[in-house]
């Protein structure tokens, strides 16, 4: 049985930290589901991992979905948090509560968007539904790029409080956790403290009840954007490079495939064989 929303609250309660891993496919999600990871995050951040695009704005409901179906056959452990992609929840209440449905039926046990005090409203109806929902405010990449660019939010204290607030309207408005992205560390820990439902840091500082990585970003494949907050734990780039370069040079010096790499005709078989075509 994978882990539950209640059991992520009930890790805050106890002063467990929460792992969280964002994944967008079977063969790396598996992995991750092996290592008992708390939280599989399908972030829209798979239209630039995984589909090349500059940002997230691109990313939509159906593309979300496959990814999330392909998250959800590998996992057995976590707990799974589909993100709502660029314009399917702000337009209206309904289109909101549609497509959590969407990323529900894909697979999803929960759904992530983006927003602060403005988007309560909305979160509420989806929880009212029954669809449970993470927050996410801080540097919100569907938007806040858009105005702001890649920039560290809370570093003064009218940002600060407004970050504050917004963090007590999602947990009144029902979310199970908050994912609190690029917050300054001092910000993030007192919405911590603040908030009885978990906060998942995105580079905002060990006093999160949570951290998330992209996995190709902590396995060292995904070299495009490098955010200060990133660990690597590996550089697979280089070794997989290196892998597929001794690859091409097996094959143009014929040692791949070797015998123990193909298969053969009996020899009795294959002499009726030569005698038929001549050969």
């Amino acid at each position: 049985m994978h882990k539950s929303v209640l059991d992520i609250l009930k890790m805050k309660k106890e002063g467990k930290k929460i792992s969280v891993i964002t994944s967008y496919d079977y063969t790396l999600a598996s992995l991750c589901d092996k290592a008992d990871i708390d939280i599989l995050l399908v972030g829209d951040s798979a239209g630039m991992v995984m589909l090349g695009y500059e940002n997230t704005i691109p990313v939509t409901m159906d593309q979300m979905c496959l990814f999330t179906e392909a998250v959800s056959r590998a996992r057995k452990n976590s707990l799974l948090v589909a993100d709502l992609p660029f314009m399917s929840y702000q337009t209206n209440i309904d289109d909101a509560i549609r497509n959590s449905g969407r990323l529900i039926k894909a697979g999803a046990d929960a759904v992530k968007l983006e927003g602060g005090s403005v988007m309560a409203e909305t979160i509420s109806a989806i929880v009212d539904v029954g669809i449970p929902v993470m927050g996410h405010i801080g540097l919100q990449p569907q938007t806040t790029m858009l105005s702001q660019g890649y920039k560290v939010q809370g570093k003064t204290k009218d940002i600060a409080m407004k970050l504050i607030d917004d963090a007590k309207e999602l947990e009144e408005a029902g979310v199970f956790s908050i994912a609190l992205e690029m917050v300054t560390h001092e910000v993030a820990e007192i919405i911590s403290e603040t908030i009885s439902v978990p906060t998942i840091g995105i580079g905002s500082g060990k006093g999160c009840d949570g951290q998330v990585l992209v996995v190709q970003d902590l396995l060292g494949m995904y070299d495009k954007l490098e955010p200060k907050f990133v660990k690597k734990y590996m550089n697979l780039s280089e070794d997989i490079v290196k892998a597929l370069e001794n690859y091409k040079t097996d094959i143009e010096s014929g040692s791949f495939p070797a015998q123990e790499n193909y298969f053969s005709m009996d020899d009795e078989e294959l002499k009726k064989l030569r005698e038929e075509i001549g050969r």
